[in-house]
């Protein structure tokens, strides 16, 4: 873990301000695809796209979202990340300062409205046209609440 952190510090001392963070939260399972064995059922149901120009944000509110899933929904995928200390890597990011955990959901689906973790896994992906497996998931996009500047998010493609 440590390791992976030491890695991506490098390319962020590099690319700095020029780099951006893409979490798919869509057909989770809980084996990782760096196992290198077929992946274990989707055992959560989809969330949508988180972006930042914070690594550490985008990693927080991803394990914010899957903490707001109705226990049943959570349960195997939180267990696995908790048995792997899987939060340890988010305090491995803050400790030299490659981005802070405090963050801004928007909803690009209704004009950047702010909304809580618990709204993004009970919204309208969860209903209807949007309903895991029917095509169309709400898009969600992050900002990262960097120290001492304003929040930088990043926004997709109008379509």
């Amino acid at each position: 873990m440590e390791r992976m952190t030491e890695s991506s510090k490098a390319v962020l001392d590099r690319f700095g301000r020029h780099a951006a963070f893409v979490n798919v939260m869509r057909s989770m399972s809980v084996s990782c695809d760096c196992e290198g064995v077929g992946a274990q059922p989707v055992v959560t149901p989809d969330i949508g796209i988180l972006a930042s120009t914070d690594m550490l944000a985008v990693d927080q509110a991803c394990i914010d979202l899957v903490h707001a899933m109705a226990e049943d929904d959570r349960h195997d995928l939180a267990e696995r990340i908790e048995s792997r200390h899987g939060l340890r890597q988010l305090s491995r990011l803050e400790e030299p300062g490659m981005g802070n955990g405090r963050y801004v959901l928007l909803d690009m689906d209704h004009d950047d409205a702010r909304i809580r973790a618990t709204d993004a896994v009970a919204g309208p992906a969860r209903s209807g046209a949007d309903a895991p497996g029917a095509g169309g998931p709400a898009i969600r996009s992050l900002t990262g609440c960097e120290r001492a500047r304003p929040p930088h998010g990043v926004r997709a493609p109008s379509s």
